[in-house]
């Protein structure tokens, strides 16, 4: 049973908590701690890799949320969690004024919490819209990931503009109004959605890794783990070092590079909305949308690691970006929800593959790069960065192309017959 659009862009708006609250401390206190506090750029690193490494619990998860029968128990609980990893991360950067000691164990406590907290929501809102969107996975998987950068483009603003003039105190107040605004935005989104949808509140008694090992028995769903591990993994690999490519190859100036990064970011957008609105009009599968977002992706590498004109190679590479998201969580929905009973279970073993992707990406991307750098120019050392993340998308678009085949991954019509 589906639900309307109105409800569908209502519950869209965890997603938008989600992001305002996970922006902050990759972001803001990123910069606080690095510059602020003059503290090693690795210890943040180091603290965002800690919270993506604390969901490899998503599965976990997934599965309490199909063996008790409610999600949104897990949703709002689990907001309030990171809404109290990230209040207390504000916290730990005005401790460490006074003692850089007790606000690495505070930072570390609040970090774990960050990423317990997402694993939780994010896997249950992502499990419950699977099951309230019907046969419109690709629109509401770009209705989603709209929202989540939206909530996190209005907080870093919003915030930024509240702690004018800078304060470790006035940043935790600020953070506490953030914070309060998150939870209340997931109350409202997920009012009264998951009665509408009876098959979400069944609870079944399967132990969990009877689950997981019925999970990864399905070839279908072990294939497409191996297609978000490779995916996410080229996705964000570029994350890190794409501005530092426009400085030193480009000689762009911080304000240009993060212009262009920014253009990068608007073409996926418009990649998401072009992906979104096609697929509701029934042009284009979600297959389809996945391996040529990865294909295109690949091509706009190539072409930054091959010295062809920037900005072109820059925008085809966002435009790629963007098909790719709408095919890859599109698709993610959709299998999940095609096992009512289990949707959260395989959301939380694709959610958990993602995490280890994203976080791992980071550290593949500036080891491989410091290493490169030291017998290459600059120009042939970020080449190689490029061509190996282009290499990955095009494996990715093989493994979409192959485990997207069936009459169930092919298009959103088929796996929810009558809706």
């Amino acid at each position: 049973m589906s639900v309307g659009w109105v409800t569908l862009a209502r519950l869209c708006l965890v997603n938008a908590a989600i992001g305002g609250l996970a922006a902050l401390p990759v972001n803001l206190f990123n910069r606080l701690m690095a510059v602020e506090l003059a503290l090693p750029a690795l210890l943040p690193g180091l603290l965002v890799a800690l919270h993506y490494g604390v969901q490899l619990t998503r599965p976990v998860w997934g599965h309490r949320s199909d063996a008790k029968g409610g999600r949104t128990p897990l949703i709002l609980g689990g907001i309030a969690v990171v809404g109290a990893g990230v209040l207390g991360a504000a916290w730990g950067i005005a401790i460490a004024e006074i003692s850089v000691q007790w606000a690495l164990v505070i930072w570390a406590l609040s970090y774990i919490a960050i990423g317990l907290g997402i694993g939780a929501a994010g896997t249950s809102f992502l499990a419950l819209l699977a099951s309230a969107s019907g046969a419109r996975k690709g629109g509401v998987a770009t209705t989603a990931w709209l929202f989540l950068i939206a909530g996190a483009i209005a907080a870093s603003i919003g915030t930024g503009i509240a702690l004018e003039p800078y304060s470790p105190d006035r940043l935790v107040v600020v953070v506490g109004a953030v914070v309060s605004i998150a939870v209340l935005l997931c109350v409202i989104a997920t009012w009264r959605v998951e009665a509408r949808i009876p098959e979400t509140t069944a609870p079944h008694d399967m132990p969990l890794m009877m689950a997981l090992r019925t999970t990864w028995g399905d070839p279908v769903a072990r294939r497409f783990t191996g297609f978000v591990f490779l995916s996410i993994l080229a996705f964000y690999l570029s994350e890190l070092i794409f501005e530092p490519f426009a400085g030193h190859v480009h000689g762009l100036g911080p304000e240009d590079s993060t212009k262009l990064s920014g253009g990068k970011d608007g073409a996926a957008l418009m990649g998401m909305i072009g992906a979104g609105v096609l697929s509701q009009l029934r042009l284009g599968t979600l297959r389809f949308w996945a391996v040529a977002g990865c294909v295109l992706s690949a091509l706009g590498l190539l072409g930054l690691g091959a010295g062809l004109p920037l900005v072109p190679s820059t925008v085809a590479l966002g435009l790629g970006n963007g098909l790719f998201v709408v095919g890859a969580v599109g698709s993610m929905m959709q299998l999940a929800a095609a096992h009512a009973q289990a949707t959260g279970t395989r959301m939380g073993v694709f959610g958990a593959a993602q995490a280890i992707a994203a976080g791992l990406a980071g550290l593949v991307a500036t080891g491989m790069l410091d290493l490169t750098r030291l017998v290459l120019p600059d120009g042939a050392a970020y080449g190689v960065v490029f061509t190996f993340e282009a290499a990955l998308f095009l494996v990715a678009a093989v493994v979409a192309a192959r485990v997207m085949q069936g009459d169930d991954m092919t298009d959103d019509a088929t796996l929810v017959p009558g809706e």
